[in-house]
This record gives structure tokens, C-alpha cells and sequence, in this order.
């Protein structure tokens, strides 16, 4: 890692990835988990795997969020604070729209990244921004075909019954959730039945509860969805603390 950034122009053109991480008093959260998807990222760009060791030996004395970047010509790792925006989604929920992606899961490119968290992520902050403007916090990205993906920044979860979803990354070939992971890996513990499938936009709205999952919001619950809103889910508030995390 460096003290201070040295950016080469291959780097400007984001080619290369990262991870955040939230930063508890009892350390980096999950951290084995993000960096694993670091080296997975890395692979799917061709860059050689890193060596994680400077980040593993570090000891960090702040919470907030630890930022990743790994490049051709860096691993940098950097602190900030966590931002206020991941507080209040946690606490108030999220609307949400949903938004065509334009691309199909059973014809991706050979080329695709899309399954990589590279630093590519222009496009994501453009389309929080679009929901913005039209009176929402979020969206979620659909395939041609109608099925749910992600969100620009998060993983989807919804609870039908008492079964806990999430969209499998492979088949949707989506970047893999690992609070998400971490959640379902929880279900059990709090009584409801973990399970990966794909789903379409109406059998999202009638699920009996959504969520939008990150490693620094935990999550937030979806309570508009494409202009109509949704009753507040009891369970909110056990699965964050299922996270660790407080609702307020």
C-alpha cells in the first residue's frame, strides 16, 4: 500500500476494482469476505491476484468505512467516515424505482465485468442520480426479460412467507452480495428459510418485504416501489441485528 496515491493514466480509465468495508470497534467487518471478492474482481479483470497481506496486518483504530482500490499500478486502502446518507436509509427505508438495464441474462457478452466490483462505477452514481431526479432514493436494475438484479450500489433481498431471497449472483451474473450472503446465512438462526432464485418485478411487489443490502447500510427496507407504498415489515429490525446493526 502507498502513503501517497500514484495514479497511472491506465488507472484513469477505471480499470481495476475495489471494496468497502464497514469498520466496527471490533475491526473490519467481513473483511476475509471482501477480500476474496477483491481477488475474484481482480481475475475477471485479468489483473494479477493481489497480495492482500499490508491490509490483513493493519490495525485499524476508527469505524467509518475502509475503502479497497486495487489497480495495474496500486492497492491503496484509505478511512472516511460513514456517510450519513447509509444511516438515514437504514433508519427511514428507501423508494425505489425499477429501470430496464437493456441486457439480457441469457445472452451477457463474453467480455461482460459485470459480475467483477470494478471501478467502473460512473454509471451506478448516473442512475442513483436519474432516481433522484424523479423523487427517488434507489432503483433497481431489471434484465430484459423482467427479471430482478441489483440496485447500482447493493444486493436485493425480499421475504415471501418465510423465506429469505436474494437474486443468484451466477445466474444473473451480478456482482456477489456478501451482506446479503452473510444475511442468508443468518436466516436460519432468526426461524426463516434461506434461498437464492430469480424473480420478475411483479412477484417482487408482492413480496412481504424488500430490502436493499450493503456492507455500510446493512440494510435498507424498500417502502415505495415504483410510486406505491409499502407497509413497513416487522422484520426489519431483526435482520439488522442479525448484522449487528441498530435500526436507529
Amino acid at each position: 500500500m502507498n502513503d501517497r496515491i500514484l495514479v497511472a493514466p491506465t488507472d484513469l480509465l477505471g480499470d481495476g476494482v475495489f471494496e468497502t468495508v464497514h469498520l466496527r470497534p471490533t475491526g473490519p467487518w467481513l473483511l476475509e469476505q471482501h477480500l476474496a471478492r477483491l481477488a475474484r474482481s481482480a481475475a475477471i479483470l485479468g489483473l494479477p491476484e493481489p497480495d492482500v497481506t499490508p491490509i490483513r496486518e493493519r490495525v485499524f483504530v476508527a469505524t467509518g468505512a475502509l475503502r479497497i482500490i486495487y489497480t495495474r499500478s496500486l492497492l491503496d486502502a484509505s478511512v472516511s467516515p460513514l456517510p450519513e446518507s447509509a444511516l438515514r436509509e437504514r433508519r427511514d427505508g428507501v423508494r425505489v424505482l425499477s429501470a430496464d438495464l437493456g441486457i439480457s441474462v441469457r445472452r451477457r457478452p463474453p467480455w461482460s465485468i459485470s459480475g467483477a466490483k470494478s471501478l467502473s462505477y460512473a454509471e451506478n452514481f448516473a442512475a442513483r442520480r436519474w432516481a433522484a431526479r424523479q423523487g427517488a432514493d434507489d432503483l433497481i436494475w431489471l434484465s430484459t426479460e423482467g427479471y430482478v438484479l441489483e440496485a447500482p450500489t447493493s444486493s436485493v433481498v425480499w421475504l415471501t412467507g418465510d423465506e429469505l431471497c436474494t437474486v443468484p449472483p451466477d445466474e444473473a451474473d451480478i456482482l456477489p452480495g456478501i451482506t446479503a450472503a452473510h444475511l442468508l446465512s443468518s436466516a436460519p438462526a432468526v426461524g426463516l428459510r434461506p434461498a437464492e432464485r430469480m424473480i420478475s418485478l411483479p412477484e417482487l411487489a408482492a413480496a412481504d418485504g424488500i430490502w436493499l443490502s450493503s456492507s455500510l447500510r446493512g440494510l435498507a427496507e424498500v417502502t415505495e416501489l415504483d410510486g406505491t407504498p409499502r407497509p413497513r415489515s416487522p422484520w426489519t429490525g431483526r435482520l439488522l441485528a442479525a448484522l449487528g446493526f441498530s435500526a436507529g
